[in-house]
């Protein structure tokens, strides 16, 4: 019965007060703008009334969510709270901004996290007062639907509230993993090349957007597409955690944005939330016919897979997550079909190998170096899962 403060009432701010409500916690969510607390009231009632028409919550269970919620819009309300997640604008001066008004009003023994999903736990936590009670918890949108949060420590982060937190976000019936502090986490870390590499083959005028999103689904299991998700996401957003982690890197080569993405998020061609994007979106639209052709569509797969491994192998190389949390990640966090880790063994590490090496042939970027740990467990014949033998 943790009292949690939420801070932003927009889309996560709501989807996580719902979860904290849903498992019973005490919620104030605090907004200076009162309109916000209001459209943000509006959304949760809506958003429980859908799951009582569906039968997937009863009125009694709806009511007692609603009444763990209360919309506050000064930071003195925010005193009785154990745990306080900031869930505004992915800016780090705003965000600087915010937490230092805030921290004066909480109580010393109060946790204090971002929700972040990129930026800099160890930068966020240098602008507290007592920054070893501050850490990253990083939901995924909708956050009443996505079963994974990963948790963060910042360098001046105590070491046993990782523990503390992990515990609280397991009881609202979250699967939570470990990640270091490093640009993207491990999600969007990791998820980079679903994205990069399918617009580099579009780039290239390999495929086209229907034929690769086909390729992807109908071949390698995904449930979206990279450019129907990057569609759904918004491509506005989706290209500026992209540039992010670009910079972040220091210009790695494997991040570079596309200028495709970017163009049509100058033209104000978003996705879904816009009407167009990499697609058109209406009543009246004719959705584009892939070309369903197996053996161009294996080569696709068999690319956007081994990069994504190769990017798997580089994080666990570096001690950024161990191999389970960057599984569960990635099946939990974006609905992969399987663990990246999982997905290597049985492909066989020397053919994810030789699949990035052949990239790196062609066109001799650094974009399609090979992971160290990916070539060192080829050849010496190892798996990442020990009970399996690469043949």
């Amino acid at each position: 019965m943790n009292q949690i403060g939420i801070i932003g009432c927009g889309t996560m701010g709501q989807g996580i007060a719902q979860v904290a409500a849903t498992a019973s916690c005490p919620v104030l969510i605090y907004d200076l703008n009162p309109d916000a607390l209001e459209l943000g009231r509006q959304n949760i009632v809506r958003v429980l009334d859908r799951l009582v028409e569906k039968g997937k919550l009863e009125n009694r269970h709806k009511s007692s969510i609603l009444a763990n919620i209360q919309y506050v819009n000064t930071f003195h309300a925010l005193q009785p709270c154990d745990l306080v997640i900031e869930a505004i604008v992915e800016d780090a001066a705003v965000k600087d901004q915010v937490i230092k008004q805030l921290e004066p009003w909480l109580k010393k023994d109060c946790i204090f996290a971002s929700n972040t999903s990129s930026l800099s736990i160890t930068l966020l936590a240098a602008s507290c007062k007592i920054p070893a009670r501050f850490l990253g918890i990083h939901f995924f949108n909708p956050a009443p639907l996505m079963k994974l949060v990963e948790i963060i420590p910042g360098i001046q982060t105590r070491t046993s509230l990782v523990e503390e937190v992990e515990t609280i976000i397991q009881s609202w019936g979250k699967h939570t993993v470990l990640a270091k502090d490093t640009p993207g986490f491990i999600v969007n870390k990791v998820a980079r090349p679903f994205y990069g590499e399918a617009l580099r083959i579009y780039d290239e005028g390999i495929a086209d957007v229907a034929t690769i999103d086909w390729a992807m689904k109908e071949i390698g299991g995904f449930r979206m597409g990279p450019f129907e998700l990057m569609d759904y996401i918004g491509n506005d957003v989706n290209y500026a955690v992209t540039e992010t982690i670009y910079k972040s890197f220091y210009h790695d080569p494997r991040y570079r944005p596309s200028f495709t993405q970017k163009r049509l998020a100058e033209a104000g061609y978003l996705g879904r939330k816009t009407g167009r994007g990499y697609y058109q979106y209406g009543s009246n639209v004719d959705a584009p016919v892939p070309v369903k052709d197996m053996d161009q569509g294996k080569l696709i797969v068999e690319r956007i897979v081994a990069m994504l491994i190769n990017e798997a192998a580089d994080t666990l190389y570096y001690n950024i997550a161990s191999i389970e949390d960057i599984d569960l990640a990635m099946t939990k966090g974006v609905n992969y079909p399987k663990g990246l880790f999982a997905w290597a063994d049985e492909i066989g590490i020397t053919r994810c190998v030789h699949a990035i090496d052949l990239l790196y042939d062609r066109y001799h970027e650094a974009r399609y170096r090979c992971s160290p740990l990916l070539r060192k467990m080829a050849q010496s014949n190892h798996n990442f899962y020990p009970q399996k033998i690469d043949a």
